[in-house]
């Protein structure tokens, strides 16, 4: 079976394309493809409200593209999911609607509580009778899950992210309402131990030089990370720590985020798995269909 998820965020938009086995007993993942794009929706919509000619022209070439590698890979299922820059702009339904009709592509504009449930999937290994917060950081929110006895007690998103923050657009009373939910649900006793998800952190945890088959950082390693990077100018960040263009200037902001909220629940470590949204889409799809039988040749 081959499945394909496409998350369009606020600063890239990505595709993967899995193909799912089973052998034995064991149901396996391979990813066949894996492309990220760094078209920075949300650059228009924190500013004008809605997505500029230019960058919906480019999304559309790109949803073209994106289609043609599904259909290329006789893919058996996929999802499309855009969140918080497509679901803010005046003109997003319209661009949906759009790509529906002219390029057969069905995407699924979900709010925020609905992205972080889609993340959670992916999370399940990674939680169990401790306490914990999940950060998902994008560019245009952050989602916030808290967990106690495996059971997930609150869930919250914020207009909180990391091209909001670069454009310091966020004002302070949001930036306090995210301490207060976590405040609210969490207190010293219960030891919270943070789980980061998205680009950033995952970037920030390379550049820690992390020990091997260890996938976690302290709060005081993410902040030498922090300090590190601040020392070098965009340019060279870009340059010599061969960072993407569109990474370079949101990895610190986001840095920011994460810590904001590990310092709201006072939590002084961080596990960093690697998944995000288009895991749990994968997750979502692998329930749909397995039971489905595959196409010839595909299993």
């Amino acid at each position: 079976m081959k499945l394909a998820a496409v998350d369009i965020g606020s600063n890239a938009i990505r595709l993967q394309i899995t193909h799912v086995t089973h052998y034995e007993g064991n149901t396996n993942f391979k990813k066949l493809e894996y492309l990220r794009f760094p078209l920075r929706l949300g650059l228009d919509v924190f500013h004008e409200q809605k997505i500029s000619d230019k960058n919906k022209r480019k999304f559309v070439k790109l949803m073209k593209a994106f289609k043609l590698l599904i259909d290329l890979y006789e893919v058996d299922d996929y999802m499309a999911c855009a969140t918080s820059a497509m679901r803010e702009s005046i003109n997003g339904k319209e661009i949906v609607e759009e790509v529906r009709e002219d390029i057969g592509l069905k995407i699924n504009i979900i709010d925020g509580n609905h992205e972080a449930e889609l993340i959670n999937l992916a999370l399940g290994n990674y939680i169990d009778d401790k306490s914990y917060l999940h950060i998902d950081v994008g560019g245009g929110s952050t989602e916030l899950n808290i967990y106690i006895n495996r059971e997930k007690i609150a869930t919250k998103s914020f207009k909180i992210g990391s091209v909001r923050a670069l454009e310091d657009t966020i004002p302070l009373p949001v930036w306090k309402s995210m301490s207060k939910f976590i405040g609210d649900h969490v207190t010293k006793k219960d030891q919270i131990i943070s789980i980061g998800t998205g680009g950033n952190i995952s970037k920030i945890f390379e550049l820690s030089n992390p020990s091997k088959n260890k996938r976690f950082l302290t709060i005081e390693k993410i902040k030498e990370v922090q300090s590190y990077l601040e020392s070098f100018s965009i340019d060279e960040r870009v340059n010599k720590l061969n960072l993407n263009p569109d990474r370079a200037d949101v990895i610190i902001p986001a840095s920011k985020i994460y810590l904001a909220a590990m310092e709201a629940a006072s939590s002084k470590k961080m596990i960093v798995p690697d998944v995000g949204l288009k895991d749990g889409i994968m997750h979502v799809l692998y329930r749909k269909n397995r039971n489905k039988k595959p196409r010839a040749g595909t299993e």
